[in-house]
């Protein structure tokens, strides 16, 4: 019975200890550390495409994401300029290549040699500066992302719908991370 005692007193004292430190910081379920303190406002600017590849869409919807996910992911109020937090950048690369290649003449839907593989890349030059605590400002810095489709099977329009949302929702959960939650 003693050591029954002892045992349910362990697991209080380390239940309690970590309830104690688990508040310290300013940690959510998304991984953001924000000082919400200090920082209440986020201004995210338009991402330009400077690729000149990509759908004529492609800029104004990744700004739309980018935006919707840091509303939906922190409560930071988005504002048109001047945020404690800032973040702009540009679309820096948009590619397909082929990936894959097979042998024996094969034609893709499009009647060029079929490859078995072809990858879509996405990259995104992007800077942040927290105007309250510069420790892990960034600029210039490039996030990529990239996603195959099989040109035998899907032609080219129909995967650039299908891969450009996957593509970047990892960009733009790859710039949360590297800007709010300090990954």
């Amino acid at each position: 019975m003693n050591i029954f005692r002892r045992f349910i007193f362990s697991l209080l004292l380390i239940s309690g200890c970590t309830l104690c430190f688990s508040g310290c910081g300013f940690y959510t379920f998304t991984g953001a550390s924000i000082d919400y303190s200090k920082v209440k406002t986020v201004s995210i600017g338009n991402f330009y495409d400077e690729s000149n590849t990509g759908p004529a869409n492609l800029s104004q919807d990744f700004t739309n994401a980018i935006r919707d996910y840091f509303q939906q992911n922190t409560s930071l109020a988005l504002v048109d300029e001047d945020g404690d937090l800032q973040i702009q950048g540009v679309i820096s690369g948009y590619r397909f290549s082929p990936q894959a290649p097979q042998s024996g003449g094969n034609t893709n839907l499009e009647g060029a040699d079929a490859a078995g593989l072809e990858r879509l890349t996405i990259s995104v030059k992007a800077d942040y500066i927290n105007t309250t605590d510069d420790t892990y400002n960034f600029e210039n810095k490039t996030f990529s992302f990239y996603d195959d489709y099989n040109p035998n099977t899907q032609d080219r329009t129909a995967a650039e719908q299908q891969l450009i949302p996957t593509i970047t929702d990892q960009i733009i959960l790859d710039i949360f991370n590297a800007s709010v939650a300090n990954w």
